[in-house]
């Protein structure tokens, strides 16, 4: 299976913050924004896997900005490492300042996905081809996190995890 670009996979959804989607401080709920960005991340793993997906697990979220009522949120979802039938969707989310449109990340966030066929069982998906030194960077980070995560759930041991051990030699 032929590795894809992360540009095929990108997603971008923009959206206004609603009243009704604003805690007493009027900023956005973070469920909202949770929400947001697993619906952008879904469609994202979607299109590199060309499969039905499913959230496997959030495994980062910051939040780094409060987003508040009546702003533009976009939020770009990228697939930025594919495993054997996972996909790891790093999210940035961005908020336009409603004088001058210029854009400031307010937040970030990094999903894992599983692609399955119509029984709900993992199936292979394309690797991915990064392109630009941050592409590199995220796709170089994904595997130590997912040797992280398999060390910390007892799955490998600490010898088995090449890129986190290379960390510290």
């Amino acid at each position: 299976m032929e590795a894809k670009s992360p540009k095929e996979s990108k997603t971008t959804m923009t959206d206004m913050v609603l009243p009704s989607e604003t805690n007493p401080l009027n900023n956005l709920f973070g469920g909202e924004l949770l929400a947001r960005m697993d619906r952008a991340a879904c469609i994202a793993a979607r299109r590199h896997s060309r499969r039905v997906v499913v959230t496997a697990s959030v495994n980062h979220v910051a939040f780094n900005r409060a987003v508040p009522l009546g702003s533009v949120v976009t939020v770009e979802a990228k697939v930025s490492r594919a495993f054997n039938t996972s996909m790891e969707v790093y999210i940035d989310v961005w908020m336009e300042d409603r004088e001058s449109g210029a854009k400031t990340k307010a937040n970030e966030a990094i999903y894992t996905f599983v692609a399955v066929d119509e029984t709900g069982r993992p199936v292979v998906v394309p690797g991915v081809a990064p392109e630009t030194k941050l592409e590199n960077e995220r796709f170089d980070a994904a595997l130590r996190r997912k040797q992280l995560s398999l060390l910390l759930a007892g799955k490998i041991t600490p010898n088995e995890a090449s890129e986190l051990k290379a960390l510290f030699d």
